[in-house]
């Protein structure tokens, strides 16, 4: 659902299983756009002559259907086009009339209701999207106060996973003896790039079908290992260099909560680092975050006691990695000079505006290693034995 303003800091996530029915538009007319966006028409005012129907006029292969990053880019681009269909211009629409049409018919046939008329084929389809997604359906009127039968739906793409994951192996034990990762932090089953996969089937196969029948494995090898000492050299060092590091956020007692430099670091990485790159703006966008990184240090206020329960405390602790995590981001984008999967250069795209791989530079996986100054990169070279490079296409 598209956001009502610059205070909102997270959307509400949509399924994606709606674009199995949906469908994605926007005014073909600039007008009609700015119309809708200052209050003065609504999405069912504009005929269907003046429907741009743009995924399924760009892949008409896929449609509807393409990959998220393909159908969020194109979103990007429209209304970067000035398409836009809500008050910050970042909206387009999913329309599921065609569909409550089209499952109306099939089951008035299968009801054996010869002839029927529209309100009953509307009445017999809304029944059937009602019984797919009566759910979302719910939810999205709930929110946005309108009828999503009857209206078309707003949204627009949001911020949901980071890429990538982990490797593991097949009892999920990373390359640390011991280490043992689940769910969407490896990339067992969603691959390298989640351009499609489930959350909640990657958590509950690792959790519930794997992981209790591997990690006896590992430990069995461990039974008799002895207790290791916490007063040898690496535990003492580890405990005085996280002490210090707590002290050092608490005793900034600066003006700025923890939350809103969250919040900064955010809209940086969405707006330069995030469905579309370049190279001016991802230079731009790493000054901006150790810019950002020095406003945290010397101005960020943490409430409470290092010595309770203190969940600020340890929610600046994660912004203080973000804010290494989002450097490393956009310096790995700016070495990777082409286009591929959720990872789009402005630089390197095809005349019809589609991604442009380098399968001859850049089939390497980037390891950084952090360093305040200058991240050294680390690269793994990719070897493919049994698939072959393609570039996708959905035309």
């Amino acid at each position: 659902i598209p956001q009502s303003g610059e205070y909102q800091s997270k959307l509400t996530l949509m399924s994606e299983s709606l674009r199995n029915d949906g469908r994605v538009w926007v005014p073909k007319n600039l007008e009609d756009a700015k119309a809708i966006r200052e209050g003065r028409k609504k999405g069912v005012d504009i005929p269907e002559e003046d429907r741009d129907y743009y995924l399924e006029r760009r892949y008409p292969a896929f449609g509807n259907l393409v990959p998220r990053d393909v159908a969020s880019r194109a979103a990007k681009v429209e209304c970067d086009k000035g398409h836009g269909i809500v008050p910050t211009g970042l909206g387009v629409y999913l329309d599921f009339a065609a569909a409550i049409e089209r499952y109306g018919k099939a089951r008035a046939l299968s009801n054996g209701i010869e002839n029927p008329d529209k309100n009953t084929i509307t009445k017999l389809g809304e029944d059937v999207i009602r019984e797919k997604y009566g759910n979302l359906f719910q939810m999205y009127e709930k929110i946005v106060g309108e009828d999503p039968y009857t209206n078309p739906m707003m949204i627009y793409p949001a911020v949901h996973y980071t890429m990538g994951g982990l490797w593991v192996d097949y009892n999920l034990e990373t390359n640390v003896p011991g280490l043992f990762c689940l769910g969407e932090a490896n990339y067992s089953d969603h691959g390298a790039n989640r351009l499609g996969a489930s959350a909640l089937m990657q958590g509950l196969a690792d959790g519930y079908f794997v992981i209790p029948y591997t990690i006896g494995q590992f430990l069995s090898n461990e039974i008799r290992t002895p207790a290791i000492s916490a007063d040898e050299p690496e535990f003492l060092q580890t405990e005085r260099d996280t002490q210090n590091r707590i002290d050092r956020l608490m005793n900034v007692k600066g003006k700025q909560s923890v939350e809103s430099m969250h919040r900064k670091l955010g809209k940086i990485m969405w707006e330069y680092c995030g469905m579309s790159r370049s190279e001016e703006g991802l230079k731009k966008a790493r000054q901006m975050v150790r810019d950002l990184r020095d406003e945290f240090w010397s101005d960020v206020f943490v409430p409470g006691s290092k010595d309770d329960f203190n969940p600020e405390l340890e929610k600046a602790f994660r912004v203080a990695d973000f804010l290494e995590m989002g450097e490393l981001m956009i310096l790995d984008a700016l070495d990777r000079e082409e286009s591929c999967g959720g990872h789009f250069r402005e630089e390197y795209q095809s005349g019809e505006g589609e991604a442009q791989r380098n399968d001859k530079d850049f089939t390497y996986v980037s390891a950084w290693e952090w360093d305040d100054h200058e991240p050294k990169l680390h690269k793994e070279d990719l070897v493919f034995e049994n698939v072959e490079l393609k570039t996708r296409s959905y035309k």
